[in-house]
């Protein structure tokens, strides 16, 4: 889960200028979210949403690590399509795409059905139903041998839904999308790790810290809103724990190297977390309080 800032990125360009290795810490500091003069553009809020909506990416790791599937970790599928308001339903969109994400990475196809139909509802209320082919994608799920098409089709509806509801200036829908993946996907690797304690699974947890910095200046743009002004509340929990995480990267020299015929510059990069048990406790603890109350669990 590489998730980069822009100033990360120029610490980067900066370093690869030098021969010799080096360390640099980088602290992820929230700007004040009351100022009047923090303003982020839409194209600046499409780029880092774009990378932080990823429904998949911790079941990946889960699945990579040969890590026994427990489906209670998931949501109740039932319970999310009660929710009246637009805002409600895009966020438990968000958070059911996570969860059918970790059933695609672990071929539990007949238990996704439920997790089908009940998007496929949110879909439909939400007016991005288009994008949504439930038919086919409960006929992927019902069949045999066809776990790659059902995983492309759920991504590259997420995606569709998510590209669709920027482009037709509804970003406050989708910035609940991706609110309700990051921590459907946050909790889902802390209530892995309290159970295993795998030395990857805790390395993802800590990394969350830079998405969560991210995450939390858009969804600042919406304060106004009551709905927001509350889950930005709460997600300000989540990251006063991750104050306490320190991400240390280890930047090497830029190496060259060919893909496809073609010469590419890569960075040569390690990063190093630290993060005491008792604040990975501190984050199991309030991500699993958060998400629950949203999801009305």
């Amino acid at each position: 889960m590489k998730k980069s800032s822009i100033a990360f990125l120029f610490v980067v360009l900066l370093l690869s200028s030098c021969g010799n290795r080096q360390k640099e810490q980088l602290s992820v500091d929230i700007p004040d979210l009351e100022a009047d003069h923090l303003v982020i553009s839409e194209e600046a809020m499409d780029e880092v949403i774009e990378n932080i909506a990823s429904p998949i990416e911790v079941a990946s790791l889960l699945s990579e690590l040969d890590i026994p599937f427990s489906i209670s970790y998931l949501s109740e599928p039932e319970k999310m399509s009660a929710y009246s308001t637009d805002y409600e339903m895009a966020y438990n969109l968000g958070a059911l795409s996570s969860d059918l994400g970790y059933l695609n990475m672990y071929n539990k196809t007949g238990t996704a059905i439920n997790y089908l139909g009940t998007i496929n509802k949110l879909t439909d209320a939400l007016k991005v139903g288009q994008f949504f082919d439930f038919p086919k994608m409960k006929r992927l799920a019902t069949g045999n041998n066809t776990l790659d098409s059902l995983l492309f089709m759920s991504m590259n509806s997420f995606n569709n839904m998510d590209d669709h509801l920027r482009r037709t200036d509804r970003s406050d829908l989708s910035t609940l999308m991706v609110a309700g993946v990051w921590l459907e996907g946050l909790y889902l690797a802390t209530q892995v790790y309290d159970r295993s304690a795998v030395a990857e699974v805790r390395e993802v947890i800590g990394q969350q810290k830079h998405i969560l910095a991210d995450l939390l200046i858009i969804m600042n743009k919406y304060k106004s809103d009551d709905f927001f002004r509350e889950l930005l509340a709460d997600y300000m929990q989540i990251k006063d724990r991750f104050d306490d995480v320190t991400i240390t990267y280890e930047i090497g020299e830029p190496k060259t190297v060919e893909v496809d015929g073609m010469l590419m510059v890569i960075q040569d990069e390690s990063s190093t977390i630290e993060m005491s048990d008792e604040t990975l406790s501190e984050i199991i603890a309030i991500a699993e309080e958060i998400r629950n109350k949203h999801l009305n669990i």
